[in-house]
C-alpha cells in the first residue's frame, strides 16, 4: 500500500509542477510576452494542456487509488487522496470528445462575445451561447451521474456546495442589501478625489501596500496587466495590478485584493508544496482572503487614515481634506452597471442576479433568447434604474462565453466567508484598529495565516471556514458588518 501511495504522490507532484509551468506561461502572456509571440504561445499552452489532461486521466491513477488503504494514512495523506480521487473521477467521467468540443466552442464563443460586446448586439452572441450551454449541460450530466446538473458544475469551483443551500443564503442577503442600497443612495454623496495621479507613483504605492499586507517579494513579483490577477503557489506567487490616472483607488484596491489571493498561496505550509493540498481549497475560500484584505481591512476607517497620509506624501493635494473625508471617498456608494466596479453594498446584488439567471439557463427554465430581457428586468428590480446597453448588462462579463457556469456564486460566497472570518478575527484582536491605524496588518494577517491559510486545501471549504471561526458559516456576520459600517458612514 505504501508503495502505491508513494508512487501516486510522486506522479501527482510532477503534474502539479507542470501545472505551475502552464500558469507561468499564461502569466507571461498577460505581462511581458512580446506582441508577435501570440501564435507560438498558443501552441505552447495547448501542448501543456494536452500533457496535463493526459496525466489527469492516466489509468495508473485508478490502479494506485484502488491499491491504497486510506485508513492507514495520516489526515494529510487522506486529504491528498480524497482530492486526487475527486479530480480523477471528474476527469474520467467527461468523454474526451466532449472536452475537446467544449474547448473548441469556447474559443469560438469568446471571439463572438467580444465582437458582440463591442457592437452592443446580444443577438449576435445568443446562437453561440446556446451551443456553449448545451455542451456544459452535457458535461454536467456526465458529472452529475443522475444528480443535479448545476450542482455538478458548481462543484468545479466550490467542492461540496449545493445550489439549494446557496439559494437560501443568497435569499437572506438580497432584501437587506436592496434596503441598504436604497437608504444609502437617498443620502448626499461624499466628495471624490481629484487628479490626475502619476501612474509611476501609483505603482510605488502598490508595492508599499503589498508589503504592508505581508506579500513576500522574495517569492513573487508585482507587474501591470489589463486585468489584475494572482498566479502560482508556494515559492512563486505573482500578482498584477492596473493603474488609471484619474482613479488611484483602482490600483490600490486591485493590489490589496490580489495580495489577499497571493498571501493565501504563500502562507500554505511548505510541507504541502506541489501536492493537491498545497493550494487554495476553493474559489469561495480564495475569494474570502482577497475580500477580507481588500474590504474589512483595507477599506476600514483605521487603515484608510494611514493610507490618507501615504497618499498625501506621494501625491500632495488629493482634492479632499482630512482622514474622514478620505474614508468616505474610499467607501462611496454610487449607481453603476459594472460588477467589477461595484462598492461593498451593491457588489453581491450583481452576483446574485447572475447566479439566479445562470441556474435557470442550465436548468432549462430560461431560454437564451429571453436572457437579455430577464437580465434587464432583474437589474431594474435590484438597482432601481434601467440597463442602458448590453455591454453594461448581459454582455459585460466574459464568464458565460467561457462556459464558466457555477463560478459566479463563489464571489458572494467568498464575501460571506470573509464576513465570518472578520467577526472571529475582531473577537480575538480587540485592538486591531490601533494597529491598522499605523498601517500594521501583521496581527490580522498572521491570524488568517494561523487559522486558515496554512491548511491549504486539507479540508472541505465550509469545514475550513467553520474551524477558523468556531461556527458554521452564515450570511449574518457579513450583513451585520455592512449595515453597521454604512449605517455609520451615511448616518442612517
Amino acid at each position: 500500500m505504501a508503495g502505491a501511495f508513494d508512487a501516486l504522490m510522486a506522479f501527482q507532484r510532477e503534474t502539479e509542477a507542470l501545472s505551475q509551468v502552464s500558469m507561468r506561461l499564461a502569466w507571461d502572456q498577460e505581462t511581458m510576452m512580446p506582441r508577435n509571440a501570440v501564435d507560438q504561445r498558443s501552441d505552447e499552452i495547448a501542448a501543456m494542456e494536452s500533457v496535463l489532461h493526459a496525466r489527469q486521466t492516466d489509468p495508473r491513477i485508478g490502479d494506485w487509488l484502488a491499491a491504497v488503504d486510506a485508513a492507514a494514512l495520516d489526515p494529510v495523506g487522506q486529504a491528498n487522496l480524497r482530492l486526487i480521487r475527486r479530480n480523477f473521477d471528474r476527469a474520467t467521467r467527461v468523454p474526451a470528445s466532449l472536452a475537446a468540443e467544449r474547448a473548441r466552442m469556447v474559443s469560438k464563443s469568446h471571439v463572438i462575445w467580444a465582437e458582440a460586446r463591442a457592437d452592443d448586439n446580444y443577438a449576435a452572441f445568443a446562437p453561440v451561447l446556446k451551443e456553449v450551454i448545451d455542451l456544459r449541460r452535457q458535461e454536467g450530466e456526465a458529472l452529475a451521474d443522475g444528480g443535479d446538473v448545476y450542482d455538478a458544475l458548481l462543484d468545479d469551483y466550490e467542492p461540496g456546495a449545493k445550489a439549494s443551500d446557496l439559494e437560501a443564503m443568497f435569499g437572506a442577503l438580497r432584501p437587506r442589501l436592496v434596503a441598504l442600497r436604497e437608504a444609502v443612495l437617498a443620502k448626499p454623496a461624499p466628495a471624490d478625489l481629484t487628479g490626475p495621479f502619476d501612474e509611476k507613483l501609483q505603482m510605488k504605492l502598490a508595492r508599499v501596500l503589498a508589503r504592508a499586507f505581508g506579500y513576500d517579494f522574495q517569492k513573487g513579483r508585482l507587474d501591470k496587466a489589463v486585468h489584475p490577477f494572482s498566479s502560482g503557489s508556494g515559492d512563486d506567487v505573482r500578482i498584477t495590478t492596473r493603474t488609471a490616472a484619474l482613479d488611484p483607488f483602482n490600483s490600490i484596491y486591485s493590489t490589496i485584493h490580489e495580495v489577499g489571493h497571493a498571501c493565501y498561496e504563500q502562507n500554505i505550509a511548505p510541507k504541502h508544496r506541489l501536492t493537491p493540498v498545497g493550494k487554495g481549497a476553493s474559489m469561495g475560500v480564495h475569494e474570502s482572503q482577497s475580500r477580507i484584505y481588500e474590504n474589512q481591512l483595507g477599506r476600514s476607517r483605521a487603515f484608510t487614515g494611514w493610507l490618507y497620509g501615504k497618499m498625501r506624501d506621494l501625491f500632495g493635494d488629493l482634492g479632499i481634506e482630512g482622514e474622514e473625508a478620505f474614508y468616505q471617498a474610499v467607501n462611496k456608494v454610487r449607481n453603476g452597471y459594472i460588477r467589477t466596479e461595484a462598492d461593498e453594498v451593491q457588489y453581491n446584488l450583481h452576483v446574485l442576479l447572475r447566479f439566479d439567471l445562470e441556474r435557470a439557463l442550465i436548468g432549462g427554465d430560461l431560454g437564451v433568447d429571453d436572457l437579455e430581457a430577464a437580465w434587464n428586468d432583474r437589474f431594474k428590480a435590484d438597482f432601481g434604474f434601467a440597463v442602458d446597453k448590453p455591454s453594461d448588462g448581459v454582455l459585460q462579463d466574459v464568464h458565460w462565453s467561457a462556459g464558466l457556469f457555477g463560478y459566479f456564486p463563489t464571489y458572494s460566497l467568498g464575501n460571506v466567508y470573509a464576513g465570518c472570518l472578520h467577526e472571529a478575527l475582531r473577537a480575538d484582536l480587540p485592538d486591531l484598529d490601533d494597529q491598522l491605524a499605523q498601517g500594521d496588518t501583521s496581527k490580522a494577517t498572521a491570524w488568517l495565516g494561523d487559522h486558515l491559510q496554512q491548511f491549504g486545501g486539507s479540508a472541505a471549504p465550509r469545514d475550513l471556514i467553520a474551524n477558523a471561526c468556531g461556527k458554521a458559516p452564515s450570511e449574518e456576520p457579513l450583513l451585520t458588518y455592512l449595515e453597521a459600517k454604512f449605517g455609520d458612514l451615511y448616518s442612517l
